[in-house]
């Protein structure tokens, strides 16, 4: 925001200032600088969009090259936030770039039809005379023709209008397909209008080699003082004081701010290309409860970290749609698993026909860091408790391995579910677990709490007939299942109790609102004394 700041500023008064555009702000007024501030803003944005879903780049830096800081981990995470907050402000100056070219085209055409004063007129009436030995232009007004009366005429008529025109829409349909309720439920609308960004930027390339805005140039503000002409128009060219003004167009500066970005870009695509072209093997299928769909993949030189995703796509529905999903598996097994719930269109036909399958991935995710804290708080919310299965499966695997480099010493699961069906897929893993830590005597590393926040009466009443057996009724589990939401000041204030020196990592897969009012608590519960109880949250974000 600082650097958006300053160079809106910055530029705003060079345009406003400046020596050289004197004439130009006399024909334009303000409009000028409001035109073309916004714009430096935007080539400085233009720049920054495309890195944050550069996702292999992002890997790259967060770990699997570069071992980077806590610090510097958590703000990685947080890419998909920086595209959408970089995406609003393109947006914002778009439509002030917009609004002040539109004025300015209005007043260029009256200028040219000799409207407002002498200046104007005689500003607009230069002739276009091209001296092909230096390439200096005589004409300051771009509208050439003094018998248009409809200024739109010059907006799809010139490279700058129509190229504006085309990017502006293409712009207005990315964002509003990008709304929460769009994406969610009409992904496939969401997919193929985030696309139009190659128009986008093949428009914005060329937005500015048609010279629209020009200045006097160097060698005839030498020659030609505005200060002591501008009210001599009837003097110009015929006094060596005032020689005819001559003016250039400011040379296209957008590609140089693009060209970086959209090179790593194309390498992005080109590597996800070469891993869609691998050979991916099903090992097992496997339809779990709740309409869950179970996938164990094989694929050569696939390697894989705790709570990592990989993006689906499967040819016979689209060659085009690709879909994240969380990884279920522990590094240490020979296969990668992923656990897909029935959630529109795309997942329902991949579940009916289970094709070949194309694997892009594997991407980091905040739940990486999960061993790199001594106490971790697990929430996930229906699906969201994927990255935690690889998580447990993992620390069972270490376990029996005697992984002397296992720095965790306790960890709290919080699963949050609507259905009793869905907590079925998953109880095996925590049986497992139960069983294994009570093997080991370590009872007390895995503490873990379901909810079921949906029930009916009938459901009621089971619970109610069997409240004395020793096991769950609805996961068959030695923990009994809680009925209603997570009271989280009492979560947390149990947790700092129990582990009153620690650095605890909070980590969310679920809904937004869930992820604001954790790190509230986080916040909240976290101790100004650095020695004692401080928590850190993080959340997926793919």
């Amino acid at each position: 925001m600082g650097l958006n700041i300053f160079l809106f500023v910055w530029f705003y008064f060079v345009y406003e200032h400046g020596e050289e555009f004197y004439y130009t702000r006399h024909l334009l007024g303000p409009a000028l600088s409001w035109a073309r501030a916004p714009a430096a803003v935007l080539n400085f944005n233009c720049m920054l969009i495309l890195l944050p879903v550069c996702r292999n780049l992002l890997s790259l830096l967060r770990g699997s090259f570069v071992r980077c800081s806590r610090t510097m981990r958590k703000q990685l995470d947080k890419n998909l936030t920086f595209h959408k907050l970089v995406a609003y402000m393109i947006a914002l100056m778009t439509a002030v770039h917009m609004v002040a070219h539109l004025l300015n085209v209005e007043w260029l055409n009256n200028s040219r039809q000799g409207v407002y004063d002498n200046l104007s007129t005689a500003l607009s009436n230069l002739e276009e005379d091209t001296d092909d030995s230096d390439h200096r232009t005589t004409y300051l007004n771009p509208i050439r023709k003094n018998d248009i009366q409809i200024p739109t005429y010059f907006v799809f008529t010139s490279i700058a209008g129509l190229t504006g025109v085309i990017i502006t829409l293409a712009l207005i349909l990315i964002i509003t397909s990008s709304m929460e309720v769009i994406r969610r439920n009409y992904f496939e609308v969401f997919w193929y209008t985030h696309h139009l960004f190659i128009i986008f930027f093949a428009g914005l390339v060329i937005h500015g080699i048609g010279y629209i805005v020009r200045r006097q140039d160097e060698e005839s503000y030498e020659e030609h003082d505005p200060l002591f002409c501008h009210n001599r128009t009837e003097d110009w060219g015929k006094i060596p004081e005032c020689p005819i003004p001559q003016f250039e167009g400011g040379p296209a500066q957008t590609w140089r701010y693009v060209i970086g970005p959209m090179v790593i870009y194309l390498f992005e695509r080109l590597l996800r290309f070469v891993r869609y072209m691998q050979n991916v093997q099903y090992r097992k299928i496997v339809m779990r409860p709740s309409k869950v769909l179970e996938l164990q993949l094989v694929k050569k030189g696939f390697k894989m970290d705790v709570g990592q995703y990989v993006f689906l796509n499967c040819p016979s529905i689209s060659q085009l749609e690709w879909h994240p999903f969380t990884m279920t598996s522990a590094p240490e097994e020979d296969f990668f698993s992923v656990h897909i719930r029935s959630a529109g269109d795309w997942t329902d036909r991949l579940i009916d026909i289970m094709e070949k399958m194309g694997v892009d991935g594997p991407f980091g995710t905040a739940s990486e860091d999960v061993f790199d804290y001594e106490v971790s708080m697990l929430v996930g919310a229906g699906i969201g408790v994927t990255p935690f299965a690889s998580i447990l499966k993992s620390i069972w695997y270490k376990f029996k391995d005697n992984d002397p480099n296992l720095k965790t010493r306790k960890i709290y699961f919080y699963w949050l579910c609507r259905e009793t069906h869905a907590f079925e897929w998953f109880a095996d893993l925590l049986k497992a677990q139960e069983k294994e830590m009570e093997e080991r005597g370590m009872g007390d590393f895995l503490t873990y709490k379901l909810f079921l926040t949906g029930w009916d009466q009938s459901h009621v009443n089971y619970v109610m007939v069997n409240m004395d057996r020793e096991t769950d009724v609805v996961t068959g589990l030695k923990q009994k299942t809680h009925y209603g939401r997570p009271n989280w000041d009492k979560e947390f204030e149990q947790v700092r109790k129990e582990n009153p020196t620690s650095v605890v990592g909070t980590f969310l897969c679920g809904p937004e609102a869930l992820g604001k009012v954790l790190e509230k608590k986080c916040g909240k519960y976290s101790d100004v004394d650095p020695r004692k109880t401080k928590f850190y949250f993080n959340k997926e974000n793919f």
